[in-house]
């Protein structure tokens, strides 16, 4: 698939070898604009619709980090192309795609698009459709305790469980329940079944997801009508779960 990027680079014949190897070497890659300076690249962010922005450091009024944190909704995947090493960690923090050294590893480059290319691709198969899981199997039954005994739960009939401190919330389709475990507790006995940990704070049963809506983590419609974030860093982990 063709991938819509631009560079973000104020230094020019850096601009112009990237610029370069992507003409050459990665041919889906559709270069639409460039800008050597945050402020610039902002206005392009917001005029473009993009898939990929390689993006610099260090930059005049401001570096790359000022201008992630002024995006609001990062639809587009980000790979830092810079010459220092000591920035990885927060362009990992940023959840960056991939991290180029300068100069330019031809390889390495071809790996970054790929990567991109394939995270991509899935969003697009994904994206505001209904969801086919690879596996649809939710058989079987947990327990909740109760004062007086317990109550059985089909485990097919949980939608979603949320994170409340120490306690969990089980969603089911038309009520809730509060039980005094962790939501790390019934994402480990929920784990040979369906169910996605899209969220430090949501574990979803994928049978009750019915869209995908796209963004940096994106967002999931689950059968109770309620959207829920998915965070940046478990967005492969759910998609792992649908063809």
């Amino acid at each position: 698939m063709k991938l819509n990027a631009i560079i973000v680079e104020d230094e020019k014949i850096s601009r112009d070898i990237l610029r370069n190897y992507i003409g050459k070497y990665c041919l889906n890659v559709n270069l639409v604009a460039e800008a050597d300076n945050i402020e610039d690249a902002y206005k392009l962010i917001q005029k473009h619709t993009l898939d990929l922005v390689f993006l610099d450091v260090e930059m005049p009024f401001g570096n790359a980090f000022d201008l992630l944190e002024k995006v609001e909704n990062r639809t587009f995947e980000t790979v830092f192309v810079t010459a220092y090493d000591h920035y990885a960690i927060e362009a990992l923090n940023n959840h960056a795609s991939y991290y180029l050294l300068k100069p330019i590893s031809i390889d390495q480059l071809i790996k970054a698009v790929h990567i991109v290319t394939q995270i991509k691709e899935k969003e697009h198969k994904l994206q505001d459709q209904i969801l086919t899981p690879k596996v649809k199997s939710a058989e079987g039954k947990i327990t909740i305790p109760q004062q007086n005994g317990f109550e059985v739960i089909a485990i097919s009939d949980i939608v979603f469980c949320k994170a409340d401190d120490n306690y969990t919330e089980i969603h089911l389709a038309n009520s809730k329940k509060l039980v005094s475990k962790t939501l790390k507790y019934f994402e480990k006995i929920l784990s040979e079944y369906t169910f996605a940990r899209i969220h430090k704070s949501y574990l979803v049963n994928v049978n009750a997801i019915v869209k995908y809506k796209k963004g940096k983590g994106g967002s999931v419609v689950v059968s109770n009508g309620k959207e829920i974030l998915v965070s940046a860093s478990q967005k492969s982990n759910l998609l792992s779960y649908f063809k």
